[in-house]
């Protein structure tokens, strides 16, 4: 007998025959012998409306309220599941955060858990019941309800895995599993039978959907083994796992490419080279709570040089008028925006033990024409920044040079 921990996005249960199905998927673990937990998102589209009622009322809803408004969706659904399941002879009982207690810090919209009190559904379990939790929220220390942020039922499942030390978490969604790359983009495209948690934190943060970033960080910090399968298609999907060793006769140097298409570059060019200078023009960025990721300072050239770096195309606007303020304090030379940017990523273990990964990187670029405007590494990944245009062309090229097609029988 094993511990399951199941969790079902919003298109999952985004019906009452949805729901109904999840029933009955659920039900072939617990005929196997097996305990089982569920997290359930929101029906989907409910999460939009809720949203959606709340700015009718208030152009910028508080933070608190909101929290209150939007976890009441995965309580519609925690509540049909279990009768779902009721209505089939199986004894079931819900949950919402606060009933668990998933305990998290005070920042609405955007909570960390902190703790989870395991006490009442361990002895649920114990009494032969399916244990049903609401995803995406918690409370904090003062009894307010939180919400964990976008995706946040991703992370309420690993970490309810963790607190019970399940033999698996597994993520039930759209795709059948991580693929190579995204099959919408590359037809060639495969799905993966196992990738290391920090190859999929790269390719998460990277730009693949596939899994929020909180919570494939909260599996490989408390080494939970954690599956990807499609909710309404048998197989095996795809196990992301703290072990390197795939029992192949050689790792792939390259496992997948990831891209992103949210980027936006900015460049303060004429800034004077001198030491402090980027500290006070990315000091009041990161205050303004603007993300960064690529930076490049160019060669010092008259005394004067350039800075360019990447942030969110959400958060482009916000950085141009931060940044028309620090320019006369630097006295930079002018501030230069780019939206129709894109970065494109190849991610692997097998990169730390091979040499000429990113020349041949840039060889497949180079042949298709295309241009990289920046470049950042890591120990498994090589990201480059190219104008949008060339974005679907890059990943198919880049796909075919690391030899990650799909194998024809």
């Amino acid at each position: 007998m094993s511990l399951f921990v199941q969790k079902y996005g919003g298109t999952s249960v985004g019906t009452v025959e949805r729901i109904e199905s999840v029933a009955e998927k659920v039900i072939k673990f617990r005929e196997q012998g097996h305990d089982m937990v569920v997290v359930v998102s929101a029906m989907s589209g409910e999460t939009n409306r809720l949203i959606g009622l709340a700015n009718q009322i208030q152009e910028n809803p508080d933070s608190r309220e909101m929290d209150v408004l939007v976890s009441t969706g995965e309580q519609v659904t925690i509540a049909l599941l279990c009768m779902a399941l009721k209505k089939r002879g199986y004894d079931a009982r819900s949950y919402t955060g606060t009933q668990v207690k998933i305990l998290t810090d005070s920042a609405h919209t955007k909570a960390r858990i902190q703790d989870i009190d395991v006490s009442n559904m361990r002895a649920d379990l114990d009494a032969g019941r399916v244990v049903v939790v609401a995803g995406f929220q918690g409370v904090d220390e003062h009894g307010n309800i939180t919400t964990l942020g976008r995706g946040g039922s991703d992370t309420t499942g690993v970490a309810l895995a963790a607190a019970l030390k399940a033999d698996e978490c597994q993520i039930y969604t759209d795709v059948d599993g991580v693929y190579t790359t995204d099959p919408r983009v590359c037809e060639g495209a495969r799905r993966l039978d196992k990738i290391t948690f920090e190859e999929m934190l790269e390719m998460a943060s990277q730009g693949s959907k596939v899994l929020q970033i909180r919570a494939v960080e909260f599996a490989g910090k408390y080494n939970v083994p954690l599956r990807v399968l499609h909710s309404f298609q048998d197989g095996p999907g795809t196990l992301i796992t703290l072990d390197e060793d795939f029992s192949d006769m050689e790792q792939p140097v390259v496992s997948g490419i990831a891209f992103n298409r949210d980027e936006a570059k900015v460049t303060v060019a004429g800034v004077p080279d001198t030491p402090g200078v980027a500290a006070r023009i990315l000091a009041p960025i990161g205050a303004a709570n603007i993300e960064i990721d690529v930076i490049v300072q160019n060669a010092s050239a008259d005394g004067t040089t350039d800075i360019t770096f990447t942030v969110h195309r959400n958060d482009l606007e916000k950085a141009k008028t931060v940044l028309g303020k620090v320019c006369a304090d630097v006295n930079a030379r002018e501030v230069i925006a780019d939206d129709k940017i894109a970065k494109v990523s190849i991610v692997g273990v097998g990169m730390r033990s091979h040499a000429g990964v990113a020349s041949k990187m840039f060889d497949a670029l180079a042949e298709d024409n295309i241009n990289i405007q920046m470049i950042t590494t890591s120990e498994i990944k090589i990201a480059v920044i190219i104008d949008e245009r060339y974005l679907e062309l890059a990943v198919r090229s880049l796909h075919k040079a690391f030899g990650l097609e799909a194998i024809e029988n």
